[in-house]
């Protein structure tokens, strides 16, 4: 095969603004076919994962970026074949098929070999079992290291179609045949049915069984799904059997290692908190969050009343909506909020564009849809960027104190702490109100501490200001 039939492939410009990214896993290997439009390799921008596809049908050839390395736009990260051609006989980069060194006396079963990249699911593969409600854990995969594909999902899904298309009486008859325990004499469909603990959204017998049961807190973008957990190699052990673990960093933790680092060394952090009475928003959203469910299909979150309260309160003091520059201050015509999203592995802080153009109702579907996307691992870059001003929602966590660190460049970042019921005294009588803190962690080259109470104070006023007759829309 002529190296004149070898395709480069380059780091596309996934965003206007976007000069490089990281490339954060390969999907297919020198030598590996694929389909036009099926992605080769998933790359990391700003804490987002974004897959790059094939424009044709071809075989990978050569690895030319290795997982973990940063990429500029236009750079040439691999070299491709076309669909049917042999492998040129190039020598593959050692950082990508090399196999991982096994420690002397560790013993690796049948099932396991082979399978390190068994639960590593590209976001193709996860929108894709959502939308089909594919149980992933059952599903085979035949990728890299048993990684799951696309083909993989499509194939679980044939063959769910195929087996409800048989006729009852060969269901029942299979199912006589079949054992009723021991997994390993039966195979589990990857349809996963709904667990008694999970129920339906759409079931409110199922809801109010559970909420009678269950007593769940929750004020804002508390993302509940199962935690994934980091996989840990063991260095080795001495005579006493103590050893070290170490966890392999991913490129989403770089990235807010890096951000973190830039922020907490360029930025001057300055500190400061007020106690808001949010009894009124308590009684308010207790008296239309159902009918709101009802007619929105969502939940009305306390969040949805904090952002609109922060909006108003920037409207009156813009500096809060700003960035330093080195020679002058940068105030942002627009308010775009970012939220604090915590994951189970990582922070991400998609945006809400234009705000303060949003009533409650709005603000609450912007919530709702991003805490969606958040958690089907379907963010895009766009999604991602443009922040002029970060809200925390710590008060899902129970949380009820916190020092933020500053979304790098913006000026501030403002979190709302748990509702707590406490005693306070009202015009000299003791009352039991619902009270929460607002902590604010500031840029002191840009905001001192006389604009930032103002700002404080004013966003108590609009918070306290929320009464049974406030409309969301």
């Amino acid at each position: 095969m002529s190296s004149d039939n070898v395709k480069e492939v380059t780091m596309p410009q996934l965003a206007e603004s976007l000069v490089q990214a990281t490339i954060g896993k390969w999907l297919k290997r020198p030598g590996e076919s694929f389909d036009a439009y099926e992605p080769i390799c998933e790359v990391l921008t700003d804490k987002v994962v974004a897959e790059i596809p094939a424009t044709e049908a071809g075989v990978m050839n050569e690895i030319l970026a290795q997982e973990g390395d940063t990429v500029a736009v236009g750079a040439v990260i691999c070299r491709v074949l076309p669909e049917g051609a042999p492998a040129l006989a190039v020598a593959a980069p050692a950082a990508v098929e090399a196999t991982p060194s096994i420690p002397a006396g560790t013993t690796i079963s049948g099932t396991a070999q082979g399978q390190e990249m068994r639960q590593r699911y590209s976001p193709a593969v996860q929108r894709l079992a959502q939308e089909h409600g594919v149980d992933l854990l059952s599903v085979n995969g035949t990728g890299q290291g048993g990684r799951i594909t696309r083909k993989d999902v499509m194939a679980a899904i044939e063959s769910h179609a195929e087996a409800t298309m048989k006729p009852q009486t060969s269901a029942h008859a299979a199912s006589a045949t079949t054992p009723a325990a021991g997994r390993g004499t039966a195979t589990a469909s990857p349809f996963a049915s709904v667990s008694s603990s999970q129920p339906s959204q759409g079931s409110d017998a199922n809801r109010g069984s559970m909420e009678a049961n269950v007593t769940v807190r929750h004020s804002g973008l508390h993302l509940g799904e199962t935690p994934r957990i980091p996989s840990i190699e063991v260095e080795g052990r001495d005579r006493a059997g103590h050893g070290e673990s170490f966890i392999d960093v991913t490129p989403i933790r770089q990235t807010i290692a890096r951000n973190m680092r830039q922020s907490v060394s360029e930025i001057p952090h300055a500190w400061t908190m007020i106690e808001v009475d949010v009894t009124n928003l308590v009684l308010l959203r207790s008296k239309i969050k159902d009918e709101f469910k009802r007619k929105e299909g969502i939940n009305l979150t306390y969040l949805a009343f904090v952002l609109k309260a922060i909006v108003n309160a920037i409207k009156d003091y813009p500096i809060m909506n700003s960035h330093w520059a080195v020679d002058k201050i940068i105030v942002k015509r627009d308010i775009n909020l970012s939220l604090a999203v915590g994951t189970e592995d990582s922070v991400l802080t998609p945006v809400i564009k234009q705000a303060d153009q949003k009533n409650i109702a709005g603000l609450a579907r912007e919530i709702e849809e991003l805490a969606r996307k958040t958690r089907e691992g379907r963010l895009r870059l766009d999604d991602m960027q443009g922040g002029t001003f970060t809200v925390n929602n710590t008060g899902s966590f129970g949380s009820i104190l916190s020092y933020p660190i500053i979304n790098y460049p913006q000026a501030a970042i403002l979190t709302f702490e748990s509702i707590v019921k406490k005693p306070v005294v009202i015009n000299d009588m003791i009352a039991v109100r619902s009270m929460a803190n607002m902590c604010l962690s500031l840029d002191h080259r840009i905001l001192d501490g006389v604009i930032c109470g103002r700002f404080l104070q004013r966003v108590k006023e609009n918070l306290e200001g929320y009464s049974l007759d406030t409309k969301v829309y």
